[in-house]
């Protein structure tokens, strides 16, 4: 869910903290992308495809583009967002909500493909949003790509919304230093604010506007003032109001340590292995109907392949990306020869930014002795 109206309340109160971008914009960019947000965008999308799928065809379409991306996957919820993941879960008609952690199936199946396509993954502590401001404060990466707005709360710099690498697509960038100047909020106001608007950890006041909240905010800078000067009857708080709580899970940062990014180049022959060469058919889309566990079918190897692609297809498509970049290659070529070449060569792509050690455990899955040709 994000923040409730967060995105209205910008575009009319803050236009100026607002971009409209071209993914060329982004090229040779470190940018964290929160991994379940781009997984359950491919489960809306194409429910009868596994998002997995969706994932591959991403992430080459961003590295085709010259996008260094970073995958960061969620850990363990806060208690405070049990409830609101309770509320999704009943809507999508589960019973309860799946917390898909580190040792969940999926999670493993995605870390190995995302390592198979040569991008690095980093395990968050908690929720993969905090960790990806964290990493833009830190100057890790320099954006976070997520279609959450609370990623401006856990203090992101800059926020990319619909980054989906297409030549066409509106891509949406937001500032929040810009975003602060214009509201003339500090950044814990400016936390108090998405609070009262409505998030994931705690109940809003019911009745309350977005509008109404920034004026309030605007004049009594803290919810504790807040609450002093509204009608209670016309704006009920919430009883036993956890607003204390969510403030401190927007405002601490993340314990953990900054992470040293690697990108290799893909390894076509284990992509193939990992989509084509299966024992099994579908074996995710069966637990998925059947609404249980992966883990109750312990017959199945962790490192067992998906079967969604002919062989043909995952070839055809790594031909195309390589094809692209070549001719990427050559026209930096021309252009250093014109003498005003503006773009990092591609060699400088796969390369090391920060050694990184592994931060998110595979399992089972892949070969630990496959060999990736990393560029100097």
């Amino acid at each position: 869910m994000g923040i409730t109206k967060l995105s209205e309340l910008i575009r009319f109160e803050a236009p100026g903290a607002i971009s409209h971008k071209d993914v060329s914009d982004y090229t040779g960019k470190v940018i964290a992308l929160d991994t379940s947000i781009v997984m359950n965008q491919f489960r809306a999308v194409t429910p009868s495809l596994n998002p997995l799928t969706g994932l591959f065809f991403r992430t080459l379409t961003l590295l085709e583009h010259d996008i260094k991306p970073v995958f960061v996957f969620d850990g363990r919820p806060p208690g405070e967002k049990f409830a609101a993941l309770q509320k999704r879960a009943e809507a999508a008609g589960w019973r309860s909500f799946i917390h898909l952690g580190t040792g969940s199936l999926q999670t493993k199946k995605s870390v190995h493909l995302l390592k198979l396509l040569g991008v690095p993954v980093v395990q968050a502590p908690g929720d993969a949003e905090a960790l990806c401001a964290w990493l833009v404060r830190e100057k890790t990466v320099e954006a976070v790509a997520s279609e959450d707005m609370d990623t401006l709360p856990f203090g992101a710099h800059v926020l990319i919304r619909h980054l989906n690498a297409k030549k066409d697509s509106d891509i949406v960038e937001y500032s929040l230093p810009v975003l602060l100047e214009k509201l003339q909020l500090t950044h814990k106001e400016f936390v108090d604010l998405c609070i009262l608007l409505g998030c994931d950890y705690c109940d809003k006041i019911a009745g309350l506007g977005p509008k109404r909240a920034l004026t309030l905010i605007q004049k009594y800078r803290t919810i504790e003032n807040v609450i002093l000067h509204i009608n209670k009857m016309t704006y009920p708080v919430p009883n036993n109001w956890k607003y204390k709580e969510a403030r401190k899970l927007f405002l601490d940062a993340p314990h953990a340590e900054t992470p040293e990014l690697v990108w290799t180049e893909p390894d076509e022959e284990a992509l193939v292995e990992f989509f084509c060469r299966c024992t099994y058919v579908k074996y995710i889309f069966i637990c998925s109907i059947l609404d249980v566990s992966p883990s109750l079918f312990h017959s199945y190897p962790l490192d067992d392949c998906i079967g969604v692609f002919r062989e043909e297809r995952i070839r055809h498509r790594m031909a195309r990306f390589r094809h692209i970049r070549e001719s990427k290659r050559q026209q930096r070529e021309k252009e250093m020869a014109k003498g005003h070449c503006t773009q990092t060569r591609m060699d400088d792509f796969f390369r090391v930014l920060r050694k990184r050690e592994q931060t998110v455990e595979p399992g089972d899955c892949g070969d630990s002795n496959r060999k990736k040709h990393k560029s100097k």
